[in-house]
């Protein structure tokens, strides 16, 4: 079993940045890759990157150069961070966490997501 938390949203001013921190708990090992993904309200969910967890290689696709994803590898942790340079008020929305297991096709661990709300 894996476990996904994630922290770091807030209500921030247009311009503002914020780094978004996704904590991986439990059977790690088996993750081949972790993404981030964010979903305003009445929108559908938007994929932001998936890193992969061998090669830190990221998939995406569109290039958001106000994001930038990136691990690092705790000693029983993984952790994913998203960080957003530059927010906009269309940035609002839940942004989640989700991993995939090796030999899985789509993302199939997710977290409870975390607010970023942006004022203008």
């Amino acid at each position: 079993q894996v476990q996904l938390v994630e922290s770091g949203g807030g209500s921030v001013q247009a311009g503002g940045s914020l780094r978004l921190s996704c904590a991986a708990t439990g059977q790690t090992w088996k993750i081949c890759s972790m993404g981030w993904f964010r979903q305003g309200s009445g929108e559908e969910r938007e994929g932001l990157g998936d890193m992969d967890m061998g090669d830190s290689s990221i998939t995406t696709d569109s290039v958001k150069e106000r994001f930038t994803i990136s691990k690092e590898i705790g000693k029983d942790t993984l952790f994913l961070f998203l960080e957003i340079k530059g927010l906009k008020p269309e940035d609002t929305a839940m942004y989640f966490c989700a991993a995939r297991s090796c030999g899985a096709v789509k993302h199939h661990i997710w977290g409870q997501g975390t607010q970023v709300t942006v004022s203008s």
